[in-house]
């Protein structure tokens, strides 16, 4: 909601969440402000947020997420934030579910740090 050409970039359908999760393993420190649509599963929620994290695991830095579910809206709407926060379009999420992964509970192989090489 903060850059112009991001907003500009979802809204012609060049940048997508997806993209956006492989930006933070070169450049940034995350997903922030990325408007939802209200009705996602929390599994989902919860699927993105592990994605994250294991960007920051593996690259060892700190990554975060804030992610914004919109209640009522739908990929495409506009959500005004007002003030200095501005505004962002919903962003679609993969359809597919991640509910399988996220209720393993946290058991997790351990990492193959030979993955960095």
């Amino acid at each position: 909601s903060e850059d112009q050409g991001m907003i500009d970039a979802v809204n012609c359908g060049a940048l997508s969440l997806e993209k956006l999760e492989a930006m933070t393993c070169v450049c940034s420190v995350g997903l922030d402000m990325i408007v939802i649509p209200g009705d996602i599963p929390v599994t989902t929620i919860a699927g993105i947020i592990a994605d994250e994290a294991a960007i920051g695991m593996i690259n060892n830095k700190t990554t975060a997420v804030r992610l914004i579910p919109a209640i009522g809206k739908k990929v495409g709407d506009m959500v005004e934030f007002g003030g200095l926060l501005g505004y962002a379009p919903v962003m679609a999420v993969n359809s597919f579910s991640s509910k399988k992964f996220v209720l393993r509970g946290g058991r997790i192989p351990a990492p193959i740090h030979s993955l960095r090489n």
